[in-house]
């Protein structure tokens, strides 16, 4: 039962929205991860007579009182004490400023035997917040409490050449979670003059950074990765607060991003390596170098692990980097970049500018110093980035859409077939391009397997990103909840027919349905289009050659999925399709030495390994004469 409640002086009625003040405080109360949500209860009342200090009535006061149902202990009630009246502190710092006005608060310990309680409040909740697991819930929310203090008391800024800057115009952009549309905080507009400062400082910092022995470089990267072993769970927490992911997937991505950067410093040493190619009058070896300072541009979906996929290679190789993250998701862009630093990263080596594509993000693919752009998003973007970078010859790495099929055959393992099904689209909110959004299964098990499916698709927990129970989470925006949500009256317009799902979540936040469409032709917007979220689409086959067509009848061509128990029907597929990444009998496994990367619409270029490597590096070719072979004379 933590009520509180809000006393104070009429007087400020016009200087103070209390209302407002009201819900900072029930904000306040949730973060500290030890109230329950649903006991939260915050009430105002302005007192009827008020005298204060030398009794002029330009004195006012705000008394906020908090009765708490006893059991807790004094570090817990302390902690929450401190975090409530902060936030209060903080809102009514600008009123404190221009007005007298005297701010307290208590916390009373409550007999729980003599304070007995009933309610149907978490009964009336959101679904997605009703059935919280409250105590893991609590527990993350208190690991994003000092997170999100942090990031309401400032702006996030630019990082350029070591240093913290202000957008040049001084502009900013909110930076709202999809969980309950909250705000976040505010973050710095990056401009063309912003990226030009980085994208210098970055041109500056290059030669030293590219004569910094392989060994040295490697000792730092591991030393990141270190780093982002000890920042983990306010990376996780983070993450799942900025962009909707659920906490059973982002508690892995940390320590999936410092497996990057472990596996890039190992290869560091080796990036130089060439080949020996003689012939009859020459040595004729070959190097590698950096091509110089390049542009990153990272997508909101799983944005840290994808920011360390792209930049732990390019400082491995011993490029420089300006890193443009995603508008809808700058939080943990930041954390890394502090992390680099804080690990030895010598100024101006990495330089991270955030803001809008077609202002920041435009000005990083022309700009005449970046000398090649890692860019990870829609196909759309990809050719317009192709476009703006042509002028200066720039090389790029895309890694785009994709409507990757999970091809099913009646001789499959149909149980592990069903658990790949529906991991590889409903999993991190079917936010990620490799996921199977076409399922293809043979007309004999079509009714069978897609019925199994759409129980499973009912019963997935759709729930608050930070409670470690749910699978899927809020979308990241309103548009994009929208954008998916109008599929379903696609679909019926087309004649497929909803399964499960085809409905969003009521209540705040942008949380939808896992959806299946069953009775689908290939043809359809539902089969040829990305949707980028939790919705798979069902078409049945007859024959091995009717699947390969229908798999390759679309504009993408990123991975595809086989399940089957004849070995030479997978081999043949697999040389068949256009994909360039494919799995037999299993789902999207990465192993990190592969390359990553599509065909068609889907990319250009592969990550990974060494292809990660001949991306960021120029190949050179020296001939050394081994003799005293004839030159032709001219001139002679």
């Amino acid at each position: 039962m933590p009520h509180i409640t809000v006393d104070y002086s009429p007087n400020l009625e016009t200087r103070v929205d209390i209302a407002a003040l009201c819900d900072v405080l029930r904000i306040a109360a949730i973060e500290t991860g030890v109230l329950p949500l649903a006991g939260v209860r915050v009430r105002a009342f302005a007192a009827t007579h008020v005298a204060i200090a030398d009794g002029d009535a330009k004195h006012g006061y705000i008394d906020i009182g908090l009765r708490l149902r006893g059991g807790r202990s004094l570090e817990v009630r302390r902690a929450a004490t401190a975090h409530i009246f902060a936030a209060a502190e903080k809102f009514l710092a600008p009123a404190m400023a221009e007005i007298s006005l005297a701010l307290s608060f208590e916390m009373r310990d409550i007999d729980p035997e003599l304070s007995p309680k009933a309610g149907s409040t978490r009964e009336h909740l959101p679904q997605h917040l009703r059935d919280c697991t409250m105590s893991d819930l609590e527990s993350n929310l208190a690991k994003l409490a000092p997170v999100l203090e942090r990031l309401r008391a400032a702006p996030i800024l630019h990082r350029i050449g070591g240093e913290d800057r202000a957008a040049s115009n001084g502009a900013t952009f909110e930076n709202r979670s999809p969980v309950d549309e909250s705000l976040i905080g505010l973050v710095a507009r990056g401009t063309a003059e912003d990226i030009d400062a980085a994208a210098k400082a970055a041109k500056a910092a290059f030669p030293a950074w590219r004569d910094v022995s392989a060994e040295a470089r490697k000792k730092i990267l591991h030393k990141i990765a270190d780093g982002i072993v000890a920042r983990a769970d306010e990376i996780a927490v983070a993450e799942c607060w900025d962009t909707g992911q659920a906490f059973k997937w982002m508690s892995k991505a940390a320590l999936r991003g410092a497996e990057n950067f472990r596996f890039f410093a190992d290869k560091a040493p080796a990036a130089r390596d060439g080949q020996s190619l003689p012939s009859a009058t020459l040595m004729n070896i070959t190097t590698r170098v950096p091509i110089g300072p390049v542009g990153v541009i990272t997508p909101w979906n799983t944005p840290f692990m994808l920011s360390t996929w792209k930049i732990a290679p390019a400082l491995a190789a011993g490029c420089t980097v300006v890193h443009k993250p995603a508008e809808f998701s700058p939080v943990t862009a930041r954390i890394l970049m502090d992390i680099a630093e804080e690990a030895g990263l010598p100024p101006g080596v990495w330089n991270l500018v955030n803001g809008m594509g077609e202002e920041a993000g435009k000005a990083l693919t022309e700009h005449p110093d970046i000398k090649a752009i890692a860019f990870v998003g829609e196909t759309r973007t990809g050719s317009m980035i192709m476009a703006q970078g042509a002028p200066t010859l720039k090389r790029v790495h895309f890694e785009l859409g994709g409507k990757n099929p999970v091809i099913v055959f009646d001789d499959a393992d149909l149980e592990r077939a069903l658990d790949a099904a529906v991991l590889m689209i409903y999993s991190l909110n079917g936010e990620r391009c490799t996921s199977s959004s076409r399922l293809l299964v043979q007309d004999t098990i079509a009714e069978t397997f897609t019925a199994k499916l759409a129980a499973r698709a009912n019963a997935i927990r759709v729930g608050h990103p930070l409670d470690p129970k749910t699978e899927v989470g809020p979308l990241i925006d309103r548009v994009h909840l929208e954008k998916v949500c109008s599929y379903f009256d696609k679909a019926q317009a087309e004649g497929a027919t909803i399964a499960a799902g085809g409905t969003r979540v009521e209540g705040p936040g942008y949380f939808v349905r896992p959806t299946l469409f069953t009775g689908a032709r290939n043809d359809m917007a539902i089969a040829q289009e990305e949707i980028f979220g939790p919705v798979l689409t069902a078409i049945a086959f007859r024959t091995e050659a009717e699947a390969l067509a229908i798999a390759n009848d679309v504009a993408y061509g990123l991975t595809g999925y086989i399940w089957t128990n004849d070995i030479t029907r997978a081999l043949r597929l697999s040389n068949a399709l256009d994909a360039g990444m494919i799995w037999v009998n299993s789902e999207n496994v990465r192993h990190l030495p592969t390359p990553f990367g599509g065909m068609k619409s889907s990319g250009i270029g592969r990550d990974g390994g060494d292809w990660s490597f001949e991306f960021y590096m120029e190949q050179k070719m020296i001939g050394l004469a081994i003799g005293q072979h004839a030159i032709p004379r001219l001139g002679a």
